[in-house]
């Protein structure tokens, strides 16, 4: 986990085929991220476009002075200033709030509860916890057993709390930030909406990084993401108007 934290953005950049852009390749994205970066108090990012048509983005990097913002063509393409100022705030927001760091702690705090899993199944094969009286020990093992099963899914399920409440978080600051939380709200919309017609080819080990999730599933995988559903973000947003 120290070594995906501290090399996560060359590794997902590389992942993606992500390209390196300036002011005279995209100077609409770079204009606004120069602005939303005074606005928010941070360094200027390293800037990269990926080669998609899927509308997408997500920011990586240990720091604030280590950050990147990638954007597809896709979303580069298809939002209009408001929206996109939203979407880039919204990235801006993860960078500020050191999420690249809590997301490494919740993954090691996942790890952890995964190897007390393994412990608990092999300690269940080579029956630890069995007694010489044969009705004594079943509860032990079963309990083993219970606990190999219910542990990496309880990893899970933290993991993907605290990734959820995390873009809360990015939705509500990216909001403050860009000055209108209506643009997100709107780019969220979007979003959704051509993520289903255009989905991107994405590794899951890093949908949770993406602005919105962008691996298509049904309600039942839901339980699961790493995102809060759409609906209930737009909503959110809109009551910041109120």
């Amino acid at each position: 986990n120290f070594g995906s934290y501290w090399f996560s953005d060359k590794i997902v950049l590389a992942m993606y085929q992500a390209r390196e852009v300036g002011l005279e390749e995209a100077p609409e994205f770079y204009r606004i991220v120069q602005n939303l970066t005074m606005r928010a108090q941070l360094p200027m990012p390293r800037l990269y476009v990926i080669p998609s048509d899927a509308p997408n983005a997500f920011a990586t990097g240990r720091d604030p002075q280590h950050a990147a913002v990638a954007a597809t063509e896709g979303i580069l393409r298809i939002m209009n200033k408001e929206e996109l100022e939203g979407v880039i705030a919204h990235e801006l927001s993860h960078v500020k709030n050191r999420d690249i760091l809590i997301s490494s702690i919740a993954a090691t705090l996942a790890g952890v509860i995964m190897m007390l899993a393994n412990m608990a199944r092999w300690a269940a094969i080579f029956g630890y916890g069995r007694s010489e009286r044969e009705d004594e020990g079943g509860g032990g093992i079963l309990g083993l057993i219970l606990m190999s099963v219910l542990a990496p899914i309880a990893a899970v399920m933290i993991q993907m709390a605290i990734s959820r409440s995390r873009e809360f978080l990015a939705d509500a600051t990216g909001a403050k930030v860009a000055g209108n939380p209506l643009g997100l709200a709107s780019a969220l919309g979007k979003l959704a909406r051509a993520s289903e017609m255009v989905p991107l080819e994405a590794r899951p080990e890093t949908a949770h990084m993406f602005i919105v999730n962008p691996l298509v599933g049904g309600s039942f995988l839901n339980l699961f993401s790493t995102h809060p559903p759409v609906e209930e973000r737009i909503a959110r947003l809109r009551a910041m108007t109120r």
